[in-house]
């Protein structure tokens, strides 16, 4: 198996198990295992924090002492047995555990194949953004997938399709694959403290991650009660998989044009115009909570979403130094992918108990916070880190 293609399947098994745990674990859970909405709140928060910490220190660790390759075998066999645990019937004290266990080990995959295309980057001969269309691929034959079980069995098909999904890439992971990721290079734990010291000593740095922070953070409501939010309106689960897949599908539109379209924009740009659709989007959920509403906005994924992640990688490439590019991507992995949402998912699921409408105004109190921030430090975004 070549590396371009290694790396394709890679992705698309990883985000294809991604599109089961994030738009449907909560509403497995109160589902399939009865719990509450804000009980489900609690756990996938406390799960996401310690996500963020598992991202931040147990993943360069393990990347210290192993090569990618056992990293990467290790963690898809933790995140399968944890998944079969979850079968038998279980009292709240235990579903907490092995969710705190299953969100420290499991979201390591996804770092560990970025990892890995980093270095077959370095290596030459792949295109990252190739190969990273089929991970949206894969969330959206999940979202389909999903929606379909759920619609024909009962939303238990859910935790079975994980599993499905974890044994694919457990049985993938010992396939042929790419020398390189058999050696990675051992880490410095003193440097990587001096990387890190630097990265946050730049004011630029320190902007640009306070922004994606407020943007990927204010999908918290989104990925957690998105499901249940249609749901609690009467769409089938087919169908709420469709809606889902929207969103996912301009989101590959956009990834496959982004290059050709924003090479020559600002980053300073990119952001605000990330943080005014992303501000529409949460609104107009707010003022309008209904489906054909959501459905318009699913267009506006690309935008929230896709411009602000593109914006953060365009000011990686462009201001960071190679050296700390990758501490740099670490940080924004635990704290704006991670952290941001943990920490909003307990306020959002308080408020969606309150009134499911709710739970989308403070996400768009972050977007609006970070189109603020970004008007008002664009001339500082652009500055390099030395």
């Amino acid at each position: 198996m070549n590396n371009q293609r290694w790396l394709s399947m890679s992705f698309f098994i990883f985000f294809f198990t991604w599109g089961i745990f994030l738009p449907y674990w909560t509403g497995w859970l109160t589902s399939a295992k009865g719990l509450s909405v804000t009980q489900a709140s609690v756990m996938m928060g406390v799960g996401m924090i310690v996500r963020s910490f598992s991202t931040f220190f147990l993943f360069p660790y393990a990347t210290r002492n192993m090569s990618l390759l056992h990293v990467i075998r290790w963690t898809i066999f933790l995140s399968f047995v944890l998944a079969l645990a979850y079968i038998p019937e279980s009292p709240f004290a235990i579903l907490f555990g092995l969710t705190i266990l299953f969100s420290s080990i499991y979201p390591i995959i996804l770092p560990s194949v970025e990892s890995g295309a980093s270095l077959l980057m370095q290596h030459g001969q792949i295109h990252y953004g190739k190969s990273r269309s089929f991970g949206s691929i894969g969330y959206t034959v999940a979202l389909l997938l999903i929606g379909t079980v759920t619609a024909i069995w009962s939303e238990q098909a859910i935790l079975y399709m994980m599993i499905i999904g974890l044994g694919m890439g457990l049985i993938f992971s010992f396939q042929s694959v790419p020398v390189v990721l058999q050696y990675h290079p051992v880490g410095d734990s003193v440097a990587q403290k001096g990387q890190l010291r630097a990265l946050f000593a730049n004011k630029s740095f320190v902007i640009v991650l306070c922004i994606a922070i407020l943007l990927q953070g204010s999908h918290a409501s989104y990925y957690n009660y998105g499901f249940i939010f249609l749901d609690d309106m009467g769409i089938n689960g087919f169908y709420i998989g469709l809606i889902l897949n929207i969103a996912v599908l301009f989101e590959i539109i956009f990834f496959t044009q982004a290059d050709r379209l924003l090479t020559g924009v600002k980053t300073s740009t990119i952001f605000l115009i990330a943080a005014i659709g992303s501000s529409i989007r949460w609104i107009s959920i707010f003022l309008f909570p209904m489906t054909s509403v959501f459905i318009a906005t699913q267009v506006l994924h690309s935008v929230s979403f896709g411009m602000a992640h593109f914006a953060f990688i365009q000011y990686l490439s462009k201001s960071v130094p190679h050296r700390l590019i990758a501490p740099a991507q670490g940080v924004y992995a635990a704290v704006a992918l991670s952290l941001s949402i943990a920490i909003l998912t307990f306020p959002a699921g308080y408020l969606y108990d309150q009134s499911p409408r709710l739970a989308f105004l403070i996400m768009a109190f972050c977007s609006v916070g970070a189109l603020t921030v970004s008007f008002g430090t664009r001339h500082h975004i652009s500055r390099k880190i030395e």
